[in-house]
């Protein structure tokens, strides 16, 4: 037999046990470093992007850079080239501050790296994302038939209901598309849900004209009476109603629907009912707060994103259905390469995605180290943040446009001001961010409790940077 010897491994992508125990401690303590940087400093980017893209320029690849240079290069460039959400006084969208968990489950699923497609080839983390799934389905009050999968979104997530409910309600759908019903399927949500729901809708086959944005009732919240007025008029014109979405928790005020209302009109029409709440279906994890979203518990289906409230690493959403029949219908696919095919099972046959990241570890070891009543209190500490927020803005005069229950607070200054302009001035000051927002017909400023370290110096801060702009 021929002697063969096969070159070394490139020692800059696959280094020896030593210089990657050397890097990684190196790593770990300028990240740590970095991260109390970002905490005293500015919320908003400061770097030059002109510069930047010079830099980016010279970066071309022709010859090998060494590994420490570019991480520092790399931090650097992070530390002031983002907002930064790790900051304590960002008081943003929905983009937490990660807990550290969910930081250290990134670390562990990029090491060993498994593939989620299948449960022959990842049997423990298959095994371990159905089991969390399972005990968020409980905690929100579905029963034991409950199923799921993670996604990489609310978005994906949202799109996955979509389709079940498509598929739900024609026979032919999986073959046909939408030439199977007989008129245009349409669906029904808020106008103050997240208009990811228009590319959804676009995504999946039905046309972006298949959306119903509902009137709310002057609160932020859906009107039952426009609901069904409006289901009513599209069945007298030929079209099919498909869906209902109710919001929990909505992007601009924070708001729930009427979930109970809701789902009894779902029922009498016969409709798929959904409930995003890839924000607000946190609250689950309050004892204090779960009755918020009393009704969860009768959607065929629910999103839940765990990289917001529940302060995952990015992303990290869930999908939850009770109907899981329909799930594996939907996604069903069949080939001799994959090691197992169990519909039910395998994550490829039930969700959109085929390869996938082991996202589930993130909030297992989130839940793990905290337990349902850490999370709680998480949550109930973002209230108790936007509570001393509202306390101190309206004590100087400003007017409070929302009634949430949640983590979310519009106000408007004292005075007519541009609210806009307002916002944009603490936002470049980089002693806060917050958002402009529109919350039933008025501009307002949008404060968002998002950190789980958030101090009441970070309040001051804010509250201080808000006057000052307002002036």
């Amino acid at each position: 037999m021929p002697e063969h010897s096969l070159p070394d491994a490139v020692a800059a992508l696959f280094p020896g046990a030593a210089e990657r125990t050397r890097l990684d401690g190196w790593l770990t303590a300028a990240l740590i470093e970095r991260l109390a940087r970002v905490r005293r400093g500015p919320v908003t980017p400061t770097v030059a992007m002109a510069g930047f893209a010079e830099e980016l320029a010279a970066m071309d690849f022709a010859a090998p850079r060494p590994l420490e240079q570019l991480l520092e290069w790399t931090l650097e460039r992070m530390e002031h080239g983002i907002v930064q959400m790790t900051n304590p006084r960002y008081f943003g969208l929905f983009n937490p501050g990660a807990n550290f968990p969910s930081q250290c489950a990134d670390r562990i699923a990029s090491v060993f790296n498994p593939q989620l497609a299948s449960s022959a080839s990842s049997p423990v983390p298959v095994a371990l994302e159905s089991h969390v799934i399972r005990a968020v389905a409980a905690r929100a009050g579905f029963g034991a038939e409950a199923t799921g999968h993670f996604a990489t979104g609310g978005s994906e997530a949202n799109y996955t209901a979509l389709v079940c409910a498509l598929t739900a309600a024609h026979p032919r759908f999986a073959h046909e598309g939408a030439r199977a019903f007989p008129g245009a399927p349409v669906f029904y949500t808020s106008r103050e849900c997240h208009i990811a729901w228009l590319k959804i809708a676009h995504q999946a086959g039905v046309g972006r004209g298949s959306l119903r944005l509902i009137a709310t009732d002057g609160t932020g919240r859906m009107d039952p009476r426009a609901l069904a007025e409006a289901i009513r008029a599209d069945r007298a014109a030929g079209a099919v109603p498909v869906m209902l979405v109710a919001t929990a928790g909505t992007t601009g005020g924070g708001m729930i629907d009427p979930l109970h209302a809701c789902a009894d009109i779902a029922r009498r029409e016969g409709l798929w009912y959904h409930v995003d709440a890839a924000w607000g279906g946190a609250a689950i994890a309050s004892e204090r707060m779960r009755g918020l979203v009393a009704g969860i518990e009768r959607a065929d289906s629910v999103t839940i994103d765990a990289h917001k409230w529940l302060a995952t690493t990015m992303g990290c959403a869930i999908y939850i259905t009770t109907r899981g029949p329909i799930l594996s219908e939907a996604f069903h696919a069949s080939t001799s390469f994959m090691p197992s095919s169990v519909a039910g099972v395998d994550p490829y046959l039930n969700s959109v995605q085929w390869s996938r990241r082991f996202l589930g570890l993130r909030l297992f070891l989130s839940l793990g180290a905290a337990g349902w009543t850490g999370l709680g209190a998480h949550v109930e500490r973002s209230v108790a943040v936007i509570a001393d927020v509202r306390e101190r803005l309206t004590a100087l005069g400003w007017t409070v446009a929302n009634d949430s229950a949640l983590a979310v607070l519009d106000v408007l200054p004292p005075g007519a001001r541009d609210v806009r302009a307002l916002v944009r001035r603490v936002v470049e000051s980089g002693r806060a961010w917050v958002a402009p927002a529109t919350f039933e017909g008025r501009d307002v400023v949008r404060i968002c409790a998002t950190h789980g370290e958030t101090s009441q110096t970070d309040v001051e801060e804010l509250v201080q940077a808000l006057t000052a702009a307002a002036c």
